[in-house]
């Protein structure tokens, strides 16, 4: 009979979760759409989470940090769609191909930090070769010549996302510039 109970009770769980999680994504419903322009990038993770993200935060050469898109109006993080995980690193300016500077912002750059091979983190630098990777089957992209990939069974580069500086701090320029993370042809991953 017990068990019956627990059985019941995590049904019913079961059918609320759903109510419960759209009614939370209804209270902010910008939070899953994707970056729109003139956002400030804010930290995503530890301690500085949620806290806007300026050029002295990043180091030429240093790992990448992982962000989210914010709203400066509204203030309201864009946290709510994974796809909206980007990550930030600083490069020399004279490293960045041509195609890469144009859309960067004093030698900083931003890509999806989902892979496009099978969706796991790009969470790995590679120091010695300033390269982002992914922990799952060690793709590898340029982030100085527009994530290309240079290693690993990645199918395509990473999403791009240009940037620009807004009052001294980093803001969104665009949409993102190529498929954001693993997904089946002709699918838009945000569903617009």
């Amino acid at each position: 009979m017990e068990r019956r109970r627990l059985l019941t009770g995590l049904c019913a769980l079961g059918v609320g979760m759903p109510r419960i999680g759209r009614a939370q994504t209804s209270a902010a419903p910008d939070a899953s759409a994707p970056p729109r322009e003139d956002d400030r990038l804010v930290f995503a993770y530890g301690d500085r989470a949620g806290q806007v993200v300026v050029p002295g935060d990043l180091t030429v050469g240093s790992r990448q940090v992982f962000a989210f898109p914010m709203d400066p109006v509204g203030e309201v993080v864009r946290n709510a769609n994974r796809l909206n995980q980007i990550v930030v690193v600083r490069l020399d300016p004279g490293w960045l191909s041509e195609e890469t500077r144009a859309r960067s912002a004093d030698g900083i750059v931003a890509y999806s930090g989902v892979c496009t091979h099978t969706g796991c983190d790009i969470d790995i630098w590679v120091e010695e070769q300033n390269r982002l990777q992914c922990m799952c089957h060690e793709s590898q992209f340029d982030p100085a010549d527009a994530a290309r990939v240079v290693g690993g069974p990645a199918p395509s580069q990473l999403a791009a996302l240009p940037l620009k500086l807004v009052d001294g701090r980093l803001a969104v320029a665009g949409p993102f510039l190529g498929r954001v993370g693993f997904q089946q042809p002709g699918l838009d991953p945000f569903g617009l």
